[in-house]
């Protein structure tokens, strides 16, 4: 098992980067949260876990070991894969999981995109003796905000992806009538959809 990898970012996409290994590239899916945290040319560490299946050999990359853990864990409920594994750690950080599936809390899961009610409450049932209580004691956090509000976690990925500070801005403003919609119709700002609209917004001012 790849349990890490660390060298200079070479590539960065919405949820994907490229770091150096030893003159190999290694492509590492990964969340927003985890992309807005690289820059191109800076030296990266990612915590890893290889997925393997019969037609492919995929390598998902995390913030820290921690994360990477819940990663592992979510999968051993039923009909969660490793991307729905992913999504629900693009959404929630590991303790603010933790604290959904303790509180038994159905509506920061089906935030996610792909889980609906009887999903959220399969697996709340499944994971309650898994995930254990949060590590640091997590408060409610917004349901795809994760550790930051959503446009702080946006702009901050647009930058890592190579967009001056100022076209950052203007696209954090051109999706926000999108994300505040889906907040008053009672989800969450859907971080990982609001990145690629912001990324055709930038794509068409160019």
């Amino acid at each position: 098992m790849i349990a890490f990898v660390s060298g200079p970012v070479a590539a960065l996409a919405p949820t994907l980067a490229v770091i150096e290994v030893g003159g190999v590239g290694m492509a590492v899916h990964c969340t927003p949260n985890t992309i807005a945290g690289l820059r191109m040319g800076e030296t990266a560490r990612l915590a890893t876990s290889l997925v393997v299946r019969e037609d492919s050999l995929t390598l998902y990359g995390f913030a820290d070991d921690d994360e990477r853990q819940v990663f592992e864990l979510l999968q051993t409920a039923s009909g969660v894969g490793p991307r729905l594994a992913q999504a629900m750690l693009g959404v929630h950080s590991p303790d603010a999981l933790r604290l959904a599936v303790s509180t038994g809390d159905e509506k920061a899961l089906t935030a996610v995109p792909g889980i609906g009610k009887k999903g959220a409450q399969k697996l709340l049932l499944e994971l309650k003796d898994k995930l254990g209580a949060p590590l640091v004691g997590a408060q409610r956090a917004p349901a795809a905000a994760g550790p930051a509000p959503w446009t702080e976690q946006l702009a901050a990925a647009l930058i890592g992806l190579g967009y001056a500070s100022r076209e950052a801005e203007e696209a954090v403003s051109a999706v926000t009538p999108q994300a505040e919609a889906a907040i008053a119709s009672g989800g969450s700002a859907p971080v990982p959809q609001l990145l690629r609209a912001a990324l055709q917004s930038l794509n068409r001012a160019r």
